[in-house]
């Protein structure tokens, strides 16, 4: 049977993809190598990983953050079980989630291995070891991304000692200490986790700063509230050697700018230093798909490679590595291949660190708008001094908006503080349609609402800030 369209891999930008195909009238076939859908993002990646933060979050509040509130609590116990029950439930439902929207889309789904076996040919190989062959005007390419591993040194990871990611959402203890080697979004996220139920959490990290490519005002602030909830940090820091000893595992690094080795012991260690597109076995130099030089899959303007009918997106393409940008980019795929104008905005697109606080950012740091020579301006305001972050107690950190000096266009919005995952969109949708600070200053707020403290740096863009 023919299909106009069949999409390898169901993460986010591949069921994405294959649904708005199939709204808008193609026939549609996924060909997805688990035994569920929803690839590394819904599995063991995204999804599971907040289960755990908000769990996580719950027990350090209960533990010992309700007391100045009137709530007297004694006692908390971690029932780590149950904690990692609400997360396979999660995935669980988020996964049939994308099950059910296949049904009902009348997207055919093929589980196994698949392999281009050249333009408008896949074949996919079941676990059985039974192949058949799939014929399709279009393919797409989306099958993610792995683990990277630590560049130059070799790294035995049997995800329970020395893990990755998919080890560090399913330890089934509480380990005494453990050690991150990177840090990134991934391991400061999880190392939160493991912090706040009761681990010493050391971060080890090669750049001078964490979080490298945000704003660095930001990236201070947030170590600097990081460090006192008690996570270690030795930055600048180059990891030359990670292997299991008796008792656990230890970590060699050295000073980048040089200098004598240390080493530290861990009772798991937790390698967090990226990721890597996922080609393997995908059939892509037969099939004559040209890569570049970091592994990924050349892509034109419209997501097409360099064979006719093949298409790419997501993280085995240019671009960060995040969900939404490879559901925008199989939304915009989707509407070209049936003869729409599909497009994606690079220049928003929303980062979220979930960590309690949380750091949110969409456009330009202050970093690069000077690497760029363009003339700004720069607007703050610290959630101290809003109504509703000091009911709650979430007065740490702040709202930073970066505008055009000359047009007032706002360019870039960065924020640390509670729910900054969900306060960010207002700047995404305001840069969207090419908004200034002094629209989203004159925009009314409900009061009192944390986004308030948004508004305020939008007025201190422009202007001044009223509460301060």
């Amino acid at each position: 049977m023919a299909y106009d369209l069949i999409v390898i891999g169901t993460g986010p930008g591949g069921y994405v993809c294959a649904i708005k195909a199939a709204q808008l009238g193609m026939k549609v076939a996924v060909v997805e190598k688990r035994a569920t859908f929803g690839g590394t993002c819904l599995n063991i990646g995204c999804i599971p990983s907040k289960a755990l933060l908000h769990a996580s979050e719950v027990f350090a509040h209960a533990s010992h953050g309700m007391a100045d509130l009137g709530v007297e609590v004694s006692g908390t116990t971690l029932n780590l079980d149950k904690m990692m029950g609400h997360k396979d439930a999660t995935v669980k439902a988020n996964v049939d989630g994308v099950a059910f929207l296949f049904k009902k889309n009348k997207i055919e789904s093929f589980i196994g291995t698949g392999k281009i076996v050249s333009a408008g040919k896949v074949s996919v190989t079941a676990d059985d070891g039974t192949v058949q062959e799939l014929e399709t005007k279009n393919i797409v390419i989306a099958t993610g991304s792995d683990v990277a591993g630590i560049p130059g040194v070799a790294v035995e990871i049997d995800e329970k000692v020395i893990v990755s990611s998919t080890g560090g959402i399913a330890l089934d203890k509480v380990p005494g200490h453990m050690v991150v080697v990177g840090g990134g979004v991934i391991g400061l996220e999880l190392g939160s986790v493991w912090s706040r139920l009761g681990a010493k959490v050391t971060v080890v990290e090669y750049l001078d700063s964490i979080l490298g490519g945000m704003d660095g005002e930001v990236s201070k602030q947030f170590q600097r509230i990081l460090a006192k909830q008690g996570i270690e940090f030795n930055l600048g820091a180059k990891v030359t050697g990670v292997e299991k000893t008796e008792s656990g595992a230890k970590v060699t690094f050295e000073p980048v700018k040089g200098g004598d080795a240390q080493t530290i012991d861990a009772d798991v260690v937790l390698v967090a230093t990226g990721r890597k597109p996922f080609t393997a076995g995908l059939g892509l130099e037969e099939a004559g798909v040209v890569l570049d030089n970091r592994g990924r899959v050349e892509i034109n303007g419209h997501y097409a490679t360099n064979v006719a009918g093949i298409y790419a997106i997501g993280d085995v393409v240019k671009g960060p590595m995040l969900a939404h940008k490879a559901e925008d980019e199989g939304v915009a795929l989707a509407e070209i291949l049936a003869g729409q104008h599909g497009h994606v905005n690079y220049d928003v697109i929303p980062g979220v660190v979930y960590t309690q606080p949380e750091v949110a950012s969409v456009g330009k740091t202050e970093e690069e708008l000077k690497a760029a020579g363009v003339s700004y301006k720069v607007g703050k305001f610290p959630f101290t001094a809003n109504g509703r972050a000091r009911a709650m107690q979430a007065t740490d950190g702040f709202v930073k908006v970066l505008a055009d000096k000359d047009t007032d266009r706002v360019l870039g919005v960065h924020i640390i503080g509670l729910g900054a995952g969900e306060l960010i969109h207002e700047a995404a949708v305001l840069m969207e349609f090419g908004g200034s600070s002094e629209d989203l200053g004159r925009t009314c707020h409900a009061h009192p609402t944390m986004s308030e403290a948004v508004k305020e740096a939008a007025l201190a863009t422009f202007f001044k800030p009223i509460h301060m």
